[in-house]
């Protein structure tokens, strides 16, 4: 290495940049590599990330130049950038646009291969050659049923596609929005909310229409959603995670656009309308009568004309809705997600299904604009008491992560948070049935789980937002798609092991701007393995700029 600059990033040969937290200029370079770069960990003073193809497939879709990339990297660096890592970052960003799909004939796509080498590798690749009808110079002949088929695989084989095969026209449905909402109030898309319909949509080239746009809770990605609904102004399937939200849905469409309630469908266990805007849930798409039986419900993407399909929380697409994604690919694709983060690892499958990362804006960019709540995020390390501690001395793993996290101290720290924030609007949320009761029973607290009828639950909702009830009780129920905008203290008791994608979703939870401080406390059982999984969730917070404060309790 050459003699050592003032940056704050090391980078190393093994494509990990190593980001020191107390420098300077750690803000303006952690913003610049959340375009192309993953966070992997996140101690104290130096954090670390990887560059992996993916990343950099995501930034050319992005059209971020390779020269902004290597001259960023040069920029902030301490030592110079390793020859290699430029080498092979330089090849993974152009390998995206040297497999680009085409419409051939109604029943045939080509899939057009520019590197000779390439061609060669994806054309006797034995996995792939059942794809392949014809080859002609440096073109091969795909089945357009196999859109998504090959795409997947490709992307497997470490080749993605740029897919410019274009769209089916949808059957047309006049979307438009309204100027002032049904409450009364101004309503108009943000400027980010613009840019990113923008980003997405293409102005109707092949080159748009399908992909994901990452943006924080509370930001408004519904929104956009409606905006992006706008824009195309055809029939439309949306695909959510719950009743609730399936509800949530249809309420801003009636609200803010001029559709009419019967323009729009619900498809869930209760109510089976397929209409031009129909609203249906993944549980729905899954549903089958046992584990041999086919899945009942996944015919409802070939029930209508939709011109488009939005994925609401993209991140949690399950397997079989992501097989039939695959034969609905000339349809207009829209994910919206707080985070592409995945816990089975398949953001790869999200890429080639979907679509590429179509717009992106780090959290704190928005906070300090205004348009996102600031957050401060404390974690309190606490002792069990002696029996706990023997009963989790003897468990095996998973029994260990239970007890840890049902440590009964965590009622008492519980109940002096409340006291701490008695003008404040509280979520306590917790993964154990178990722990809730006991929490809801001893503080006198209503509590929604699973269970609740849904009359129940939105009357409960609705007694938070009008401020009627200051403290409530949730299961992970309400991780995804709940809007409870006043809300501005999280106490997380329990969480789903070292889940980055549940602590994304949680701490959006209370991220809509209003006139108090928001406050994430997160709660673990001190040296247990509680607390090593809390390590991995801090990742998300500190990728988007928070930093976590560890307080102890005695």
């Amino acid at each position: 290495m050459s003699g050592s600059k003032s940056g704050p990033l090391i980078i190393q040969s093994d494509h990990t940049l190593m980001l020191e937290v107390d420098h300077v200029q750690y803000n303006a370079c952690r913003d610049f590599l959340a375009a192309f770069a993953e966070l992997v960990k996140s101690p104290e003073f130096i954090h670390t990330y990887r560059i992996t193809p993916l990343s950099i497939w995501n930034a050319a879709a992005l059209e971020i130049p390779v020269t902004e990339i290597t001259v960023g990297l040069a920029d902030f660096c301490k030592y110079d950038v390793p020859s290699n890592l430029i080498t092979e970052l330089t090849e993974w960003h152009a390998t995206y646009g040297k497999l680009i799909l085409e419409k051939e004939s109604a029943d045939k796509l080509r899939l057009q291969v520019t590197d000779s080498f390439i061609l060669e590798q994806v054309y006797h690749d034995k996995p792939l050659q059942k794809f392949w009808l014809d080859r002609v110079d440096d073109t091969l002949l795909v089945s357009a049923g196999e859109r998504g088929n090959v795409k997947q695989a490709l992307i497997k084989a470490g080749y993605p596609v740029k897919d410019l095969c274009g769209y089916l026209t949808g059957a047309d449905l006049q979307i438009a929005l309204r100027d002032v909402d049904l409450d009364g109030n101004e309503f108009g898309l943000r400027d980010y909310q613009i840019d990113a319909v923008e980003a997405f949509y293409k102005s109707g080239r092949k080159s748009g229409g399908s992909g994901v746009i990452v943006l924080p809770c509370g930001s408004g990605k519904t929104i956009i959603g409606l905006g992006t609904m706008a824009r195309i102004s055809n029939e439309t399937l949306i695909v959510t995670t719950n009743n609730i939200s399936v509800h949530q849905w249809r309420d801003e469409l009636l609200n803010k656009t001029h559709v009419t309630p019967e323009q729009i469908g619900e498809y869930t266990g209760l109510t089976k309308n397929i209409k031009p805007i129909t609203i249906t849930t993944y549980q729905m798409l899954t549903y089958r009568k046992n584990k041999e039986a086919p899945f009942a419900n996944l015919g409802i993407f070939n029930e209508q004309n939709w011109g488009l399909i939005v994925y609401d929380e993209v991140h949690l697409l399950p397997a079989p809705v992501f097989r039939a994604t695959t034969e609905i690919q000339a349809r207009r694709r829209l994910g919206l997600t707080a985070t592409l983060v995945r816990e089975d690892k398949k953001e790869d499958d999200v890429f080639a299904l979907i679509g590429p990362k179509r717009y992106d804006v780090p959290w704190r960019v928005l906070e300090s604009r205004g348009y996102i709540a600031e957050a401060y995020c404390t974690e309190y390390r606490l002792p069990m008491p002696r029996d706990e501690e023997l009963n989790y001395a003897h468990a095996d793993k998973r029994g260990k992560f239970r007890i840890a996290a049902e440590n009964s101290r965590k009622i008492e720290l519980v109940k002096e948070l409340i006291t701490n924030h008695a003008d404040d609007n509280i979520l306590v949320i917790g993964m154990y049935i178990a722990q809730l009761n006991a929490i809801a029973k001893a503080l006198n607290l209503p509590l929604i789980t699973g269970k609740t009828k849904h009359d129940e639950r939105q009357k409960l909702y609705n007694a938070f937002k009008s401020g009627e009830i200051k403290v409530l009780a949730v299961s992970k129920v309400a991780n995804f798609a709940v809007d409870l905008p006043d809300a501005n203290v999280m106490i997380q008791i329990s969480g789903m092991y070292g889940s980055r994608q549940e602590e994304a979703q949680r701490l959006g939870r209370i991220l809509r701007p209003n006139k108090r401080r928001s406050h994430f406390y997160t709660l673990v059982s001190k040296g247990t393995t509680e607390q090593q999984f809390g390590l991995n969730r801090q990742l998300f917070l500190v990728e988007q700029g928070y930093k976590y404060h560890i307080q102890y309790f005695q």
